[in-house]
């Protein structure tokens, strides 16, 4: 599961910063839950804290479960021990960028197995081929991803983030760029291979009748202070469920 609570970030630097807080998020396995708010809200900015990608300002918990395993990430940043936290941010976290982000040099099996290979993983061969055939890729496996549409680079970077099992999956609004039929079609895939390979997600995503579709938990932004706290009365962007 995933436990995180009082995390601050800033982005931005000057007199006016922008500072984003998540007062608590908890996900199971099995678990998508969406991020929603209005464009430069700080919804991607909250993912690539998550997704260690960012360092935050202020943490007070926050904590990363796969099975037996506990990772206390709170512990790691607050100790800055970048070492681990990229074998953490490589291993247990799956990425969806907006564009896809598949290497134009690899076809569309080498790009999907690309995690597996600079981990030095094998591949689970029962997965992947459930992963190829959810998403409809087989055609499309020696194409390469100037050769592919929109829609079927974004199924290949759903297929690339979740093909070594992540505990958690960080989509950054993959169905921007899609027409509403295909963008549901997409999204039901996604939250079908999430839920049956017990992951957890968290997407971005601005399209609110998709979330309703799915009927999705939601982070929504408020830019109302929380609580009386000398932290919180400073303005920002709060996420809250």
């Amino acid at each position: 599961m995933l436990h995180i609570e009082d995390l601050c970030v800033v982005r931005g630097q000057g007199s006016n910063p922008h500072r984003v807080f998540l007062p608590q998020l908890r996900l199971r396995p099995g678990q998508v839950m969406a991020v929603t708010g209005e464009s430069g809200c700080g919804k991607s900015t909250l993912l690539e804290t998550i997704g260690l990608l960012l360092q935050p300002r202020k943490i007070g918990r926050f904590v990363l479960s796969e099975g037996a395993r506990q990772f206390d990430i709170a512990a790691l940043l607050t100790g800055g021990r970048q070492n681990e936290l990229a074998a953490i941010r490589a291993r247990q976290l799956g990425f969806v960028l907006q564009n896809g982000g598949l290497l134009p040099y690899l076809n569309v099996k080498d790009n999907i197995l690309l995690p597996c290979r600079l981990l030095g993983l094998t591949a689970d061969n029962a997965m992947l081929e459930r992963i190829i055939d959810a998403l409809k890729l087989t055609p499309l496996l020696a194409k390469y991803p100037t050769q592919l549409s929109f829609g079927e680079r974004q199924r290949t970077a759903f297929a690339r983030a979740i093909v070594h099992r992540p505990a958690l999956v960080l989509a950054d609004e993959p169905t921007a760029a899609l027409d509403p039929h295909n963008a549901q079609k997409l999204f039901s895939l996604f939250i079908e291979l999430v839920r049956q390979e017990g992951m957890m997600a968290l997407v971005v995503c601005h399209d609110w009748p998709l979330v309703q579709h799915f009927n999705l938990p939601c982070l929504t932004a408020r830019t109302d202070s929380l609580t009386p706290s000398a932290e919180h009365e400073k303005e920002g962007t709060y996420f809250v469920l």
